[in-house]
């Protein structure tokens, strides 16, 4: 591994060290309901996802993948791809891939949802590009917003080792709705 790796990759466990703390002490408070949530702009719900002050889904538990930040039109996420995600070949599963760059495109979309307005997925297209291994420690995936209007979103995502590679990139198209009254 190079130096430059070994330092972002440092770099990298040492700001997920960071958010899971500060993720983990906020999630012993208790958090607003979906409907506070839903009054607010989406933004303010990822940010407070990433602070802790809103429950993250339990998704990224699952498959070990959290998120990082998250700024107006873009949402980082970092992941461990780990022996639990493999395939029958020994390389991480394609859904593992898709739901990581999944999560972040939607998240992305989210940070520009205005108060009373949501979104889905409708169309989700990922290219993997080079397989991924226990032995990689940590990727990240960074959605950014391609365009957020009243019906549709776009987004792209890279998914990246702490060494520049690419291992996948995706797009999404999100339909946007309003949200119904609790």
């Amino acid at each position: 591994m190079s130096a430059h790796t070994e330092t972002t990759l440092q770099r990298w466990l040492d700001e997920e060290a960071v958010v899971l703390a500060q993720r983990e002490l906020g999630l012993r408070q208790p958090h607003p309901d979906r409907a506070h949530w839903a009054s607010r702009p989406g933004i303010e719900f990822m940010q407070a996802m990433v602070r802790g002050e809103a429950t993250p889904p339990s998704i990224g538990h699952t498959l070990d993948f959290w998120v990082m930040e998250v700024t107006e039109g873009q949402a980082v996420f970092q992941g461990r791809p780990g022996a639990a995600h493999m395939n029958p070949l020994g390389t991480i599963h394609g859904g593992w891939f898709a739901t990581i760059l999944d999560s972040a495109l939607g998240c992305a979309v989210h940070s520009r949802m205005p108060p009373g307005r949501g979104y889905t997925t409708a169309e989700l297209s990922v290219n993997i590009v080079k397989s991924l291994t226990p032995q990689i420690q940590r990727v990240r995936a960074v959605g950014h917003v391609l365009h957020c209007g009243r019906q549709l979103a776009t987004a792209e995502a890279k998914l990246t080792g702490p060494d520049g590679t690419l291992y996948a990139h995706a797009t999404t198209t999100c339909l946007v709705f309003e949200l119904p009254k609790p």
